[in-house]
């Protein structure tokens, strides 16, 4: 298959009037277009599809409700209409039945094949009460042997957690992340000394920058504190106008720049949906416009899209197409180690990317070289 395209972002820049070539659902060839092809023309510009490393749901399923690769298909095609292609299934803090479900899900929909699946993110269940969120109390605890062997099954693909440093040893820190385990921080109340001991024992980022986590104020820098401080660590950002203030947001990438921000969506049931109302464990999560909570109010995940989060990034806190784009896929995929297949448009990689304008609305989308009708709710 081949088309031409206006502009085509690699990363050396933007690169005018190239022809893509597919093969095999990845990307066979970008070369200078030549004056006539009997190809398709599109007058757009091309861009990497987007990867999203925190999505507890989208489409009407919620992953800790729905243990099963029909689900998670349904979920990556909820978010894929708004740009993302390759995700990590989330899975919020729930028991160690659900846990082992939550694992063999995965295996089952890598195995069948389902696009996009990277591997799996267990926020929790080994985080802080006092930063819970909207995280049941009830299951959070103390690791257990058994919850740590679900982690260590290569089968699952790339495997990320979330824990407070304050409630995990650092010894199991180190275990974690010599297995291969992508060990973030967050949910926690952690001083900075705990989040610096648990970095050096192998962490590699925060979930939600700033949300659920120990402030940083003038003499006690807290995990906020370290995460901006810290040049290596990567951080997810929730830009939905709810979760952080713009400037907070714009602060945060000054500080981490485009190759340790990534911005993620957090992404609930209702995501891809018209849906208002969902349940969630003992109570249900409410929609007025855009903002998710439930009825005590607590922020509760968002109905954020990929494809949005790069928009208001770009509108609201002036940063450039280019490094919003990076934000969204080049980014996550450095950290999750898969920028040999994922996150640029380049040869070799799979070709998973879409055409947007001016705007930044999606006109068309490939996912494995396939195009994708675009279709939403």
């Amino acid at each position: 298959m081949m088309f031409i395209c206006k502009q085509v972002l690699t990363s050396e820049g933007w690169k005018e009037n190239q022809l893509i070539r597919i093969a095999n659902g990845q990307v066979a060839g970008i070369e200078d277009a030549p004056n006539q092809a009997d190809v398709p023309v599109y007058p757009y510009r091309l861009i990497p599809g987007f990867i999203d490393v925190q999505v507890n749901g989208g489409g009407g399923v919620l992953f800790n409700q729905q243990c099963e690769a029909g689900a998670l298909r349904k979920m990556m095609e909820a978010h894929r209409a708004f740009g993302t292609t390759a995700l990590m299934p989330t899975l919020i803090t729930d028991t160690t039945d659900v846990m082992v479900a939550a694992a063999r899900a995965i295996k089952d929909a890598r195995v069948e094949g389902v696009p996009g699946i990277i591997g799996v993110h267990f926020e929790g269940p080994w985080l802080s009460k006092a930063r819970k969120g909207v995280h049941s109390e009830n299951f959070i605890r103390l690791p257990s042997d058994q919850e740590l062997a679900i982690l260590n099954d290569d089968a699952l693909g790339v495997v990320m957690v979330t824990l407070a440093p304050e409630s995990t040893p650092v010894e199991m820190i180190k275990q974690l992340t010599a297995a291969g385990v992508h060990v973030f921080l967050g949910h926690s109340n952690a001083t900075s000394e705990q989040v610096n001991a648990a970095l050096e024992a192998g962490a590699v980022g925060f979930t939600h920058l700033y949300n659920a986590m120990s402030p940083m104020q003038s003499r006690a820098p807290g995990m906020v504190g370290v995460a901006l401080a810290n040049n290596n660590a990567y951080a997810g950002l929730i830009v939905d106008g709810f979760h952080v203030d713009a400037q907070c947001c714009k602060v945060a990438i000054n500080a981490k720049g485009k190759e340790r921000i990534m911005l993620v969506t957090d992404a609930m049931a209702v995501a891809g949906t018209s849906l208002c109302e969902v349940p969630f464990f003992d109570t249900k999560i409410l929609r007025e416009g855009n903002k998710l909570t439930t009825p005590q109010g607590t922020l509760a995940g968002s109905c954020l899209t990929m494809i949005e989060a790069v928009q208001n990034t770009v509108k609201w806190c002036g940063v450039s197409v280019e490094d919003a784009i990076a934000m969204a896929s080049s980014t996550p995929a450095a950290m999750l180690g898969v920028s040999d297949q994922y996150g640029s448009i380049a040869v070799g990689q799979q070709a998973d990317f879409m055409c947007v304008d001016d705007d930044l609305n999606i006109r068309h989308l490939w996912q494995q070289g396939k195009p994708i009708a675009l279709s939403k709710e």
